[in-house]
């Protein structure tokens, strides 16, 4: 629904402003990703973090099978579990810190390609019905040009 009341704001600008002809760039963000060392980067490193806490688990089941009494096995829940939510947290923390890093650059690279093709707005392609311009190979360029 924002990607449509976007559209309808670029055309109701070139309306306005009196240039019919507002150019509109879109972009391929699972492209780009996909394209996008550093997106993978990311994604390796997240991923590795969820294994980690996937394992911790299984080692703490482990343990937990060793207890001999249940207010042994008590007490080791209740300290794995505040144990693996503070994990949780962290991990969460990392995940939604690395993905935000990932759009700023994105984000960054397509508004510096915006400039360079004089486009009024860009929009994601699932926004886009008919025409447009497709960006997301000059904004991959851009990315790969601009190291980390």
């Amino acid at each position: 629904m924002k990607k449509i009341r976007l559209a309808l704001a670029v055309l109701l600008m070139a309306a306005i402003t009196g240039t019919a002809n507002a150019a509109v760039g879109y972009i391929d963000y699972a492209k780009v990703i996909d394209n996008y060392d550093y997106a993978k980067q990311v994604t390796k490193e997240v991923d590795a973090k969820g294994l980690e806490m996937q394992q911790y688990l299984v080692d703490k089941e482990k343990e937990y099978k060793s207890l001999d009494t249940p207010l042994k096995k008590q007490t080791f829940e209740e300290k794995v579990a505040q144990e693996f939510k503070s994990k949780q947290t962290a991990y969460l923390t990392l995940k939604e810190k690395r993905e935000q890093e990932v759009y700023t650059k994105i984000r960054d690279a397509a508004k510096a390609v915006m400039v360079e093709q004089k486009l009024d707005a860009i929009m994601d392609i699932r926004g886009v019905f008919v025409g447009g311009v497709d960006i997301t190979d000059s904004v991959i360029s851009k990315l790969k040009g601009a190291k980390k």
